[in-house]
This record gives structure tokens, sequence and C-alpha cells, in this order.
């Protein structure tokens, strides 16, 4: 590499995430890696693709360069797996489901190994005959999709993504399945399929029965004959029902989809990736890169020719990713190989829009970010092109079908989720707005830290109206807007994903779509918690309309126990506590369902930690037991133990919230293996829905999750629930 390189200064956060996520460790669990050895290592390993070539040298520098300086930055399995013995560097990968047993579990097999090297698997169900229907081999009844799909999530739970966490899935079936309506209620209560995103399909002919008050028909996919009918209005109010009571199911557009088909010779699409960003055919997979738009912008303007040359390298990074891949099963190299797909993305769209000085949801600011979309595919497409000339098409290009140039790759972008990967380029997620602008984070021995957006803070101090007070301020009311110290411009492009209206945020997904996006988008059209299922309906039909091929709605605070991320917010939980009787100690019934758990102390000795939970599972006492706790030198160890599992029993007994409790544990842990450190490490998984229902909470940092991209995200660590 190049000796003069600049130094890459990174945030405290972007090291945190990374440190955390990406940095190789030695096999003593410490870190043995910095930014700049790991984009050496993975431009290392994808510039092998063209180690013959006379350019190879200058594609390794090129490929650091651009992800050194954080203007271009791949997908996560790349930036972990590349240059490992893993080696598996895709995010996104679809597998069918046949309906049979044989076929079944052959893609419940698939998918583990998927899980297993990192990335997110697509199933659509929709094959699977109903429940009730008749098996020929076995003279019995099938017991349909959702069964089934309770099989694919218990073996998802128990395969770690990677070794670091469990795998993500998106589960897929069609508006006209005859088990349709069980589908669509399966996560009302939230207690099930905890390892999956439910997206309905809904076909063109739905939208026309439903705009027509009609019956729609139920195909049982078995024998494709019609076995019923539904009333497509209440169908679609139920979908608009669960949507609005906590966001599930979303919706998937699959005749818009398969419109946008480039190989439709090999099939047609079922299902998409986790975060519903890519359109995949069964087998196929897709690495993915986003370009850092907050990086592209020159006194005021758009840098066009320094992007166009960073699309251009990125381009061949994305190509060369499918031949130094490690494919986890040969039927997904085979269709890979032969499609040769690729998802060019943008982040730090909010971040060029605030440079520029244009709002988010102003028609100058969906216009800009139109053309720049539009330039980001050209640009891939031309380098796409150039690179069928040198290397050879996609193998199924034809002609005759495929309508535009012969290139390199059938699918050239998408903008997808970029959660950490936005974390370490310090920039907003994705082509979403910023989710907020000033934040209060905790900190230890209960000291309160203001974190304010750069650009906020900059334009503040060089316009004369910061201060600390007015931060705190907006911290507080968790929005820039109604703050008379604010000039009006500014509180209008400094308008949030909440302060965005969901007609905006659906304008701005259309137009991105409608202005080269191949695949699709993952993004949330967030609602204020006072919106009405008459504009969830709204939502839907004119993502509908405007081209959308997916759709996820997402209204605030609608997730069971969230965690509320205002002072206003926090202090109407507070509020609410007090009504239910929070300082008031709970009396228990004689008789509580238990579950025990075995940890190990400090000296890998057994523990059994046996918590006691009320009727609607949230836990009431703490036991821990040690096998052999009459032994004289464990006396002392019982009696700390014990006496810690009685101040947390009584803290569960007095309301005290569970996030409180985990971040006194955390503060009292001295050893990854000591007894605070196994209560919050078992209350964090609670808390993120592993075990029983609180959702909306990190489970590693017991941070504040945020729907957004269509998934819940950390921005306190980086977690990720689909990443």
């Amino acid at each position: 590499m190049t000796p003069d390189l600049t130094k890459q200064v990174l945030t405290q956060t972007a090291e945190t995430v990374l440190a955390r996520r990406y940095y190789l460790k030695d096999s003593g669990g410490e870190q043995i890696e910095t930014w700049e050895t790991l984009c050496k290592r993975v431009s290392n390993a994808v510039a092998e693709a063209d180690k013959d070539s006379n350019q190879f040298e200058a594609l390794r520098e090129s490929y650091f360069r651009m992800m050194y300086h954080l203007d271009f930055l791949p997908n996560s399995p790349c930036l972990m797996n590349a240059g490992t013995d893993i080696g598996q560097l895709s995010a996104c990968f679809v597998l069918p489901i046949e309906d049979s047993m044989d076929g079944i579990f052959t893609a419940i097999r698939n998918g583990a190994l998927v899980h297993k090297t990192g990335g997110g698997t697509g199933y659509s169900f929709s094959r699977l005959r109903s429940r009730n229907a008749s098996v020929r081999s076995t003279q019995g009844v099938a017991s349909g999709p959702l069964s089934f799909a309770a099989v694919f999530d218990a073996a998802t739970e128990t395969i770690k993504q990677g070794g670091k966490r469990r795998g993500a899935n998106m589960g897929v079936l069609r508006i006209d399945h005859p088990d349709i309506m069980d589908f669509i209620s399966a996560k009302e209560n939230q207690d099930k399929f905890n390892n999956f995103n439910f997206s309905v399909a809904i076909t063109d002919d739905f939208m026309q029965a439903v705009e027509e008050g009609a019956e729609y028909s139920l195909i049982e996919p078995s024998n494709g004959e019609e076995v019923g009918t539904l009333d497509a209005v209440a169908v679609f109010e139920k979908i608009i029902d669960l949507a609005w009571h906590n966001g599930e199911p979303g919706v998937l557009f699959i005749d818009a989809a398969n419109r946008d088909n480039m190989t439709p010779q090999l099939g047609d699409f079922e299902a998409t990736n986790p975060c519903g960003e890519q359109w995949l055919l069964p087998y196929e997979s897709c690495n993915l890169g986003s370009l850092n738009l907050s990086n592209f912008v020159k006194d005021g303007k758009v840098d066009y020719k320094r992007m166009g040359n960073v699309v251009r390298v990125a381009t061949s990074f994305l190509d060369s990713v499918i031949d130094c891949n490690r494919f986890p099963i040969p039927e997904i190299e085979e269709m890979t190989l032969k499609t040769r797909k690729i998802g060019m993305g943008i982040m730090g769209l909010h971040d060029m829009l605030i440079q520029l000085g244009l709002p988010y949801g102003s028609e100058e600011g969906r216009a800009q970010a139109a053309e720049i979309m539009s330039f980001v595919r050209a640009k891939a497409e031309e380098r796409s092109v150039e690179l069928a000339e040198e290397k050879g098409v996609f193998p199924a290009y034809d002609a005759e079908i495929n309508k535009y140039p012969a290139r390199r790759n059938a699918a050239l972008t998408s903008i997808q989720p970029t959660g950490t990967v936005s974390m370490i380029a310090d920039c907003a997620s994705g082509c979403e707005p910023y989710f907020s602008i000033v934040m209060i984070k905790n900190v230890m021995d209960g000291d309160r830290l203001i974190l304010v957006n750069k650009h906020f803070e900059q334009i503040a101090r060089k316009e004369g109206f910061y201060s600390e007070e007015l931060m705190a301020k907006v911290a507080n009311s968790g929005t820039v807007i109604g703050h008379d110290e604010i000039p009006e411009t500014w509180q209008e492009v400094f308008r949030t994903a909440q302060d965005v209206t969901p007609e905006d945020h659906i304008q701005m997904q259309g137009i991105l779509q409608q202005n080269g996006v191949d695949a699709s988008i993952s993004k949330t059209i967030n609602l204020p918690n006072s919106a009405t299922r008459e504009e969830v309906e709204l939502s839907y039909i004119m993502g509908y309309k405007l081209g959308c091929k997916g759709l996820t709605v997402y209204r605030d605070g609608s997730r069971d126990s969230q965690v509320l991320n205002t002072k206003e917010r926090a202090d109407a939980e507070h509020q609410t506590a007090l009504v239910s009787g929070a300082g008031v100690k709970k009396k228990l019934p004689d008789t509580l369902s238990a579950k025990r758990y075995r940890v190990k102390d400090q000296d890998q000795k057994s523990v059994y930690i046996i918590v006691c939970f009320d009727e609607n599972e949230q836990p009431m006492e703490v036991f821990a037991k040690f096998p052999f706790d009459n032994r004289v030198d464990l006396k002392d160890k019982s009696t700390m133990w014990t006496t810690t599992c009685r101040l947390v029993s009584l803290a569960l007994r007095f309301n005290i919230p569970a996030s409180e409790i985990i971040k006194q544990l955390d503060r009292s842990s001295g050893h990854m293996l000591d007894l605070p450190a196994q209560l919050s490490k078992l209350f964090k998984s609670f808390m993120a829905g592993t075990q029983h229902g609180f959702a909306s909470v990190c489970p590693e940092c017991s941070g504040t999750l945020v729907f957004e991209e269509g998934c819940e995200t950390c921005h306190d660590c980086g977690y990720s629930k689909c990443s």
C-alpha cells in the first residue's frame, strides 16, 4: 500500500462497533486488527479475483482507499469474512421450500449453513399445501405452512449467524394461499417467530379486488385449484390492523417485482432477503455495498466526478466478490454465477441533503435523491458493460429477453439497511432520514451525555444559535421542530424520521425505486403513535401506486414494552408506571411458573439460576442454587449470590423497569462470569424477546432499539435484529 496514506480518523462509536463485530481476534480473544489492517485484509482478498491481471496492484490499492476513506463499504459478511477461513461474503439469500418433507428439511439444512457463515435467508412458504389439505403418500392431512415456519424458527434459534448471533429470516406467503389469514395474524402477540420478519406477497389481482370491493380466489398450491374465496377488503383491513398494531406483517408487491425480473427464463421471484431489498430467485445470493453520499459534497455542490469514479471501482469490487466467494452450498454457487447480481446501494442520503440545504421531505430533496440514484446506476451499468467486454456477460443473459446492454451483472442496484456499516461511516443509514438529531445517553454513575449530530452542531455554531440549553431542549423533545431559537429553514432541513410525514417517506421510496433501483428498497414508513388505521391503509395504497416493490410501516411505540427514548416519553412512562402500581410491592400468588438456567461462575463451577414468571410471563423472582452449596468453601459465594438474587427479586416486585435493573447489574459486574453479569445477560435475553416478551430493548447493551430500514436496530452498539 502507498506509504503516504492520509490517516482516516474514526469516531468512538465506529471503533466500538468495529471492536465488537468486525476486528479479528486471536485465540485468546485479543483484538489483532485496526481499521487500516481490516481494509487491507478485505481489499487483498477481493483483488485476488484479478491476481493474473496487469491491473491487480491498481485494483487492490483502489479497493483499499475506497474503504479506508469510507467512500464505499461492503456488507457485513464481506468485512467480517474476507481473507478468513469462512470466506462467505454475501449477505442475501433466497432458498426454495418444496412441498415435501425432504424439500422442507433440505431448506432447513441449507438455511443453517447460510446462517453459520453470516448470511440472511428469505423463504416463501407459498408452495406448501394448506393446513388440512390431503397428503396422498400418507393418506393423512397437511399441517400447513405455519407449522413448518415454526420448525425453521426453532432451527434458526440454535444456529448463530457467523458464529456471533442468530440468523435472520424473511417468511413470505402469497395473498391467495388458503392459510393466508393465519399467516397475517401469526405475529400479533410477538411471542412466536422471533427469528422471522413476515411479509404478505400481494398481487395486482388482489389490489384490484380491494379497489372494486370484490372477492378473490384462494388457490391450493398442491394442485392449482380454487378452494374458496375471501373478501379482499376484509383481508386488506386485517393486514392494515396488524401493521398498525405492531408493524407486522409487511407487504411485498410480487407482481411489481416480477415485472422487473431480469432473467424471467430462470423462474419467478417468490421471496426477498430478511429486510426486503433484494428480490432473488430460488438459490440466488447477492452481495451488497453502499456508497457514502456524505463524502461527495464539495463547496455546497455534489462532486459527481469523484462519485462516478468511486461507483465504477465499487462495481468492480462487488463483481469480484462473486468470484472470490465461498458459497455455502453448490446450488447457490451455480445460480449466483448464472446471474452475477450485485447490490450497489447508498447511505448518508440525509447527510448529503443537509449539506446541500435541502429538506428530506421536500420536492427539491426528492428530485436531488432521484438524480443521485440515477447517476449511481448509470455509472454502475457503464462499468458492468465494460466488465462484460473484459470478462464476459453473465451466463443467463439473453439478448432477446433482456432489453438492456450486454453486461456483467443481471442486477446492479438496491438500497439495503446499512446499520453498523453507516455507524462506521458516521452517516445516516441507507436512504432513511436521521432518527434523532440530539440524544441523551446515560453513562456511568448516572451522568448524562448529550450527543449532537455533527452537521447540526456545525451549523448551529456557525449560525450562532448553539447552546447547551438548546441542545438539551432538543434532546428532551426529540425534535428540532418548534424551537424558536432554531431558524425555520434549519428546522425543515433537520426534520427527523418522526418529523417527516408518512406521505413524504413513501414518496422518497417511490422516487428512488423509479429512478435507478433495480431490486428494491429497505425502508421504514414511520408513523406517529397517534396514526390511524386509515393512515396505514393510505400508506400501502400510495406505495403500491408509486411502484414500490415492498413496504414496511411502523407506528411509533406500537411494539410491546417499547423503551421510550425522549424525556417527554420517559415522563409519560413514569406516569403510567405510577398508575399501574410502580412503587407498590406486588403480592405474588402461591404458585408461579419457573425456568431453570445453568450458568458457570468465575471458577467454571455450575450454578443454577431459577427465574419465576407471573401470568403475563414477566420475571418476578430470581434464585441462585449451587449443586453442592453445603460445602464450606462455597458458603461465602452462595451467600453473596443469594443476597443479590433477593435484591433483584425485590426490585422486580416493586415494578422497577428491567432496563434499570440491567444497568445496575452491569455497573456491579467485575467479570463476565460473575453473578451480576450472568443475571444481566439473562435479563437482556428476556428483553430481546428470545425467552419472554420484552421487545425493543437492545439485548447486548440495553439501549433503545429503533425501527428503521425494515428492522430493529440499536444506535448505541450497532446491534441489528436483521444483519
